[in-house]
């Protein structure tokens, strides 16, 4: 979360311009995706952190401002950090409906307000945690300390790792088509099923990246190739 050169906030360490503002990035804690850039002084810094909710200076009004006070849509404080100059405020927050005046949940999207992008569209997803899961998949594969799931499958090199992914997903079409027939037939839906065995999938083959020592920013940046044509 936050940059390689951002450190926990210390109100003291600021570095506030001649105009006394300093600029305030707010992310989406759940999957980092930028909200909106404001504009903070003392007293809206200092509101932020006793309120636990994003506060502003309106540099049109002049005055402090609580960010949804009139539309509700408030931005909860998760946690704050400073650039590695002390002159940029990067705040991770959970917000309560969309960012954006404009309906958005983002200032930075480009949909107009009466576009319907469907269901879930803009709803974070959490991908941000898959980070961690890797982070932890790393370091396995780097210190495979005894008792490990992770660290067995990788003794067990390229084969061991690859049969279980071709495994999972087999489960992954088993527990998709298991969906599709409760749904036709108007029965409960077991989502946990379904979920579990995604789930599974995209952990071995997390763990087959590590085994093949190929990075998922790699993998990332072919997505995003594709996505741009």
């Amino acid at each position: 979360m936050g940059s390689s050169g951002a450190r926990a906030l210390d109100p003291g360490a600021v570095r506030f311009g001649t105009d006394g503002l300093v600029a305030a990035v707010v992310q989406d804690v759940t999957d980092g995706r930028v909200l909106m850039v404001g504009w903070q002084d003392r007293e809206a810094l200092s509101a932020t952190l006793s309120s636990g909710e994003v506060h502003f200076h309106s540099r049109s009004r002049g005055v402090l401002w609580r960010k949804g006070e009139t539309s509700g849509n408030t931005l909860a404080v998760v946690s704050l950090e400073l650039d590695c100059d002390a002159d940029a405020v990067l705040i991770h927050a959970r917000p309560a409906g969309p960012t954006c005046h404009t309906g958005t949940r983002s200032c930075f999207d480009v949909e107009s307000e009466s576009a319907d992008p469907g269901p879930d569209a803009d709803e974070p997803q959490g991908f941000e945690w898959l980070e961690t899961l890797w982070a932890t998949i790393a370091e396995r594969a780097r210190a495979r300390p005894p008792g490990s799931y992770t660290s067995r499958l990788l003794d067990g090199g390229v084969d061991a790792v690859a049969r279980k992914v071709a495994e999972e997903a087999t489960e992954v079409v088993m527990a998709a088509k298991d969906d599709a027939a409760a749904e036709a037939s108007g029965a409960a839906r077991p989502r946990e099923a379904l979920a579990g065995e995604v789930a599974d999938l995209l952990y071995h083959t997390l763990v087959l990246c590590a085994e093949r020592g190929l990075p998922p920013g790699a993998v990332i940046q072919t997505l995003q190739q594709r996505h741009s044509r």
